[in-house]
């Protein structure tokens, strides 16, 4: 399942080549992936400019001209391409926004638990990467809950993005078992493994994001992004500590 940096990557790669293109026509093959898909036909996209590409957590924010933006979750298995109208449509591309400039917004999503509808940003947690998300806040928080610390930290109304594969490293770096209950954790622990999550999302970013992650952002020049984060999936054994 792509998490943070996996967005992150499609979302640069998307923000270098949707802003001022403007939707001509859209197309839906499938009822719906997560939700509906066909309200798209009828929402007035036609004719409406894309400004810029936000995200928060694992979702992107496709903003218009009008003030509205087309969410977009990738689910385990989205994949979203801008690229020549002459390339034949795939058997799991659902749905196709045609481009003034020639191309075409392409999303792909095999097992369909991908979200492509108009809409804002659910409630979500604090962004990982930001000053908000720190070693006093994350003890904060945890007082006095119970559960597996892992399941805490990958808790979106918690921190946002942060899926299995990284908070897996990051408690590894932080020397934390993924077991023991968040209010277990000493508020000098909470900061070190606050600074570990910041330091596994940033890495992987930079690197463009994990192997075992293939999202294509393919324009009519070719491709814009590969995720190629190095492999970063050891067998740790945690001790609780």
């Amino acid at each position: 399942m792509p998490e943070l940096p996996e967005v992150e990557c499609v979302r640069r790669a998307l923000a270098g080549v949707l802003p001022s293109e403007v939707i001509g026509k859209v197309e839906v093959f499938t009822p719906a992936m997560r939700t509906p898909l066909e309200p798209l036909l009828s929402a007035g996209l036609e004719g409406r400019r894309f400004t810029e590409v936000l995200r928060r957590g694992r979702y992107l924010r496709l903003m218009l001209d009008d003030g509205r933006g087309l969410l977009a979750h990738l689910g385990m298995s989205g994949v979203i391409r801008v690229e020549s109208g002459s390339v034949p449509r795939r058997k799991h591309e659902h749905v196709f926004l045609h481009l003034a400039g020639g191309g075409i917004f392409r999303f792909e999503c095999p097992r369909r638990f991908s979200i492509l509808e108009v809409g804002d940003f659910p409630e979500l947690g604090p962004e990982p990467l930001t000053d908000d998300f720190d070693g006093g806040y994350f003890y904060r928080m945890s007082r006095g809950r119970k559960g597996a610390l892992k399941n805490f930290l990958m808790d979106n109304h918690i921190v946002t993005g942060v899926g299995n594969i990284y908070a897996t490293e990051a408690l590894w770096m932080a020397g934390l078992s993924p077991e023991r209950t968040p209010d277990s954790v000493s508020k000098r622990k909470c900061g070190e493994l606050v600074t570990a999550v910041k330091r596994v999302l940033q890495d992987a970013i930079e690197a463009g994001g994990t192997q075992i992650i293939h999202q294509l952002i393919e324009t009519t020049v070719g491709l814009v992004c590969r995720n190629q984060y190095r492999n970063i999936f050891i067998i740790h054994v945690l001790h609780s500590t």
